[in-house]
């Protein structure tokens, strides 16, 4: 076989490998998080708008990694300890640069007052309570 001949099979199979992994990359990368059809509101918003940078279970994602973003670990109830309600409100409708958290976007356009209240309090049930010291 010739050095042409084998250029052109290699072509056609190494191709739309080649092709299909680019593609696999990019939809991991650009695509939303899944949101379930049996979602309750408040877990839909979650997931639609924060489930890509804080990850489904609140420990974060890789994809925000990807961008060399920090979120926060929203399961960890250290995160949260000490942030009121209001505090968490303003975040999520204003954004973080307003506070000095540039990397978290704002999202008052996106969701009414309710919804946003209603992801709080989401937010607040992904970490357990913090157990009272002895």
């Amino acid at each position: 076989m010739s050095g042409r001949k084998r250029l052109l099979w290699l072509s056609v199979v190494a191709g739309p490998a080649a092709v299909l992994l680019v593609g696999s990359a990019v939809a991991l990368l650009l695509l939303p998080h899944p949101v379930p059809r049996n979602a309750t509101p408040d877990q839909r918003s979650y997931l639609m708008y924060c489930a890509e940078c804080h990850g489904a279970n609140g420990h974060g994602s890789w994809r925000a990694i990807l961008f060399l973003l920090r979120p926060g670990d929203l399961a960890d109830p250290r995160t949260l300890a000490g942030r009121s309600d209001e505090y968490l409100f303003d975040l999520v409708k204003h954004g973080g640069a307003p506070i000095g958290k540039p990397g978290m976007p704002a999202f008052g356009y996106h969701l009414s007052d309710d919804q946003i209240r209603e992801l709080v309090r989401y937010v607040r049930a992904l970490s357990p309570p913090v157990p009272p010291r002895p």
